[in-house]
């Protein structure tokens, strides 16, 4: 399969957030949740905005109990990296991100991301990993910066060369 915009964005956006102290689980459901944020700002938005917490979680993976997503409901909340912010939620001590009741969780990014890699996603993930180490602190904090000067430029080539080195 060919590697996209799409998962290019989701792939350096959760390098980034790893690199910036994340842990890996919910570095990528950042990146993700970003992926998804920009595609749908690039259609423009549809639905309701808001930020009282979702009466119901869902996730492709698992159903949650009401005892679950009570817990969820109380640790809804706004979680930056750098200047860029977006909600989340806690799942058995673990940070993951949501975008209105749909939450992003590793496994997520595995299907929608990185099974594009077959199983090369490890060489292109430290690729990314390695872009953002080589990157200025600053960048990596700026929403803007980040993506006129790490993402924009790069988009296209990664997209081409990711696919013909890792696509499945």
């Amino acid at each position: 399969m060919a590697v996209g915009r799409f998962q290019v964005m989701a792939t350096l956006q959760a390098a980034r957030a790893y690199v910036l102290g994340m842990p890996v689980a919910s570095a990528k459901s950042f990146g993700l949740n970003r992926a998804i944020f920009y595609a749908a700002a690039k259609r423009g938005f549809k639905g309701k905005g808001g930020v009282k917490p979702p009466t119901k979680f869902k996730s492709k993976e698992r159903e949650y109990s009401d005892r679950d997503i009570k817990k969820m409901q109380k640790s809804f909340s706004m979680t930056s990296i750098g200047d860029e912010a977006a909600y989340s939620v806690k799942i058995e001590g673990k940070q993951f991100f949501v975008m209105g009741s749909e939450i992003q969780s590793a496994e997520d990014f595995k299907r929608q991301i990185a099974r594009r890699f077959g199983k090369n996603f490890s060489k292109a993930w430290k690729e990314a990993v390695k872009i953002c180490k080589e990157t200025d602190k600053g960048v990596l904090l700026s929403q803007r910066y980040f993506y006129e000067t790490i993402y924009k430029p790069r988009r296209d080539e990664l997209a081409k060369t990711w696919t013909e080195k890792y696509g499945s």
